[in-house]
């Protein structure tokens, strides 16, 4: 059974960082496109950032030149390194993302979520 484990969240003041982590475990064959989503109380859930597996990588405008996300392929892992961190980015975070286990086809995946909030 595949699942989606996230780490890394807290809290931290406005202007620090945090480093959320995403792990994928389970009998896995491949993974596609990893996406970190964040929802705010009272507001529809938003993609922050993706990457492809070739690497290629997009961002929320609101997050660009603060987050970056990056994958290890080897560990399936995915990584969200957000620096400079404001009050508006206090949210749930959810990592997803499109998977092929061993005898299966593609499915989406998703996490249980990890509190970030950005407060003094």
């Amino acid at each position: 059974q595949v699942q989606l484990v996230e780490s890394g969240g807290g809290l931290v003041q406005p202007g620090g960082s945090l480093r959320l982590s995403c792990a994928a475990s389970g009998s896995i064959r491949s993974i596609n496109d990893i996406r970190w989503y964040r929802q705010a109380p009272g507001t529809q859930r938003e993609l922050v950032a993706g990457v492809t597996s070739g690497g290629s990588t997009n961002y929320a405008d609101s997050v660009k030149g603060r987050f970056t996300i990056s994958r290890d392929n080897a560990k399936n892992t995915v990584y969200l390194q957000m620096n400079s961190l404001k009050p508006e980015d206090t949210a749930v975070y959810y990592c997803y993302a499109r998977i092929r286990a061993a005898y299966s086809s593609f499915r989406d995946y998703w996490g249980q979520g990890t509190q970030v909030t950005v407060s003094s």
